[in-house]
């Protein structure tokens, strides 16, 4: 295993005399299809080579081994999510489509979600949308580490609300049913259990909770939960910029 702090972005570039045909890009888009169709486990440095068509030697001068694969990967994901210029928006509509394009990312590519907190995240898209968070949050007023819970807290809520929806996706996508089918097989255990749980019974009927798309939920709730946040943290920066 790796040491964590060696990185494909700390590594030496290599010289472009003996450069093969094969570039990074086309193994990174290579290697991202593969991810988004069969997940982490499903992505090996031969599988990737026989869909490219190339031999081991044209991948291995771009990588070392997986991991900086996974590296590169991630941050090329990373590159979707924009955040806004602070002289574009106000800092709430700028931490809204920072968070919202956190979550769409990851529920595009859901294997990201596990790599997150494995490696440092080095690279030129990850430092690019870091430095246009640090503007934004700091142009609203954060400051020092403020500028870094705050940005925590977002990312918290999006990689959290993404984990939830994709894990029920593929567990739906793998047994091959739809939500509604396990509505229909859930509601007579449900009927059963009601009076233990009166209460719950109640809500359930009065939201028609177990009809919902569940897809929609999850949108609603992460939009009520992102609300919140802006909310709690416009009244700490107001209430810091009273004392």
């Amino acid at each position: 295993m790796p040491d964590f702090t060696d990185s494909v972005w700390t590594r030496p570039p290599r010289t472009r005399g003996d450069q093969p045909t094969l570039t990074r890009e086309q193994i990174v888009r290579t290697a991202i299809e593969l991810l988004d169709a069969d997940g982490a486990a499903g992505l090996s440095m031969r599988r990737l080579g026989t869909r490219l068509g190339s031999g081991a030697t044209s991948l291995y001068w771009h990588v070392a081994h997986k991991d900086e694969l996974m590296e590169l990967a991630v941050d090329e994901v990373l590159g979707e999510v924009y955040v806004p210029d602070p002289g574009d928006t106000g800092w709430r509509m700028g931490a809204s489509v920072l968070a919202n394009g956190m979550r769409a990312a990851l529920l595009r590519h859901p294997w990201v979600i596990g790599q997150l907190g494995l490696r440092p995240t080095l690279g030129p898209n990850a430092m690019r949308m870091g430095n246009r968070m640090v503007t934004l949050f700091s142009a609203a007023g954060f400051t020092g580490m403020e500028v870094s819970h705050a940005c925590a807290v977002l990312q918290a809520h999006a990689v959290g609300s993404a984990t939830t929806e994709s894990a029920l996706a593929a567990s739906l996508q793998r047994a091959g049913v739809a939500p509604r089918e396990v509505v229909r097989k859930l509601e007579p255990y449900l009927e059963q259990i009601a009076g233990e749980y009166p209460d719950y019974d109640r809500w359930r009927r009065e939201t028609d909770e177990i009809n919902r798309d569940p897809y929609a939920t999850f949108q609603e709730g992460f939009a009520f939960g992102l609300e919140r946040i802006l909310d709690g943290l416009e009244l700490w920066l107001n209430a810091a910029g009273a004392e």
